[in-house]
């Protein structure tokens, strides 16, 4: 899942933003075309970023994973510009006053999170970087406790159960620290991507949704210039062929950029909450998507880590509560 998220100026923008975790700004009231929509919208989006991991499961023998980033920020910026390069411009003083927030948010959102994946795939199949992944809000809920939020007992029983399915999962099963390469890696893009979404929240209100989203593209891009030179000598190029290339285009304009827009639409038409239920459902998709396009099996023991994490996760979050 990548992880950048329009956001809507308005008369009112002074307006506190709930967000589900660290997806995006619910923009408050709602129009009337019904959950249906909106439910759909988010499903498009989560079954998108799901077949991110699934890509680059696919392509971790034929494509280096720095290339791999480099290239999918390269289409995804391609796709964007015609949208967004304009009102980058017209706000490039006020992006330029936040340059530190930007920086830090495209190392975390851009450059790292998207790497550390692929890099992660080199080892791990795409269903266990699935379930990983899905774990991230704990870290979130991290970061809202150092901020003085009170998390209360259920988010912490939440938090623990979670935990406990990512220590299983990254153990095989059974209770282990003897982690596997590919595993430790996800476990650092899916820090990158919690400590992003912390990030988000504190996005300054004058940087325009668009404007932001670009902005982190060209950085984040830039910041991987150095090391896909250094994998460009040391690796060489990838082979451009169908089976690469396709992938390659797949993340970049659909998990940058159509599932961002249908994430946007679907928090406007139902709330974040009510979508982030549906995000939370990405493990399960990721393990059908990898089934199917890759023939990787799901074994019980990962089926039950997969209910511990969901099932953690979702009391932690308590998203029933508010949608």
């Amino acid at each position: 899942m990548d992880p950048t998220t329009r956001t809507r100026s308005s008369p009112d923008a002074g307006r506190a933003e709930r967000t589900a975790p660290g997806l995006g700004p619910d923009p408050g009231p709602r129009p009337r075309l019904g959950p249906g929509l909106g439910i759909a919208l988010a499903a498009v989006a989560t079954v998108v970023w799901s077949g991110s991991f699934v890509t680059s499961r696919a392509l971790h023998d034929s494509v280096p994973p720095v290339q791999q980033a480099f290239w999918r920020w390269i289409v995804a910026l391609a796709a964007l510009a015609p949208f967004a390069a304009r009102a980058a411009w017209r706000q490039r003083h006020v992006l330029r006053r936040h340059l530190g927030f930007l920086l830090l948010a495209s190392l975390l959102g851009i450059a790292a999170y998207n790497t550390l994946v692929n890099q992660a795939a080199l080892s791990t199949s795409a269903s266990t970087m699935g379930m990983i992944m899905a774990a991230s809000p704990v870290l979130m809920a991290v970061y809202e406790r150092v901020g003085g939020v009170r998390l209360g007992v259920r988010r912490i029983v939440g938090m623990l159960i979670a935990c406990a399915g990512v220590l299983l999962l990254m153990g095989g099963g059974r209770p282990s620290l003897d982690f596997g390469a590919g595993d430790l890696w996800m476990a650092g893009a899916a820090a990158c991507f919690a400590s992003y979404s912390a990030l988000l929240r504190h996005k300054p209100r004058e940087v325009d949704g668009l404007a932001f989203l670009f902005a982190a593209f060209v950085l984040g891009t830039a910041m991987l210039l150095p090391a896909y030179a250094v994998s460009l000598a040391v690796q060489g190029p990838f082979d451009p062929t169908p089976s690469t290339v396709g992938p390659i285009l797949y993340v970049g304009v659909f998990s940058s950029a159509l599932a961002f827009f249908a994430w946007s639409r679907a928090i406007a038409l139902i709330g974040a909450a009510r979508a982030g239920a549906v995000y939370y459902l990405q493990p399960v998709c990721v393990a059908a998507l990898s089934y199917v396009v890759l023939g990787e099996a799901t074994s019980p023991a990962q089926v039950l880590c997969m209910a511990l994490i969901l099932g953690g996760v979702v009391l932690s979050t308590g998203w029933w509560q508010a949608a």
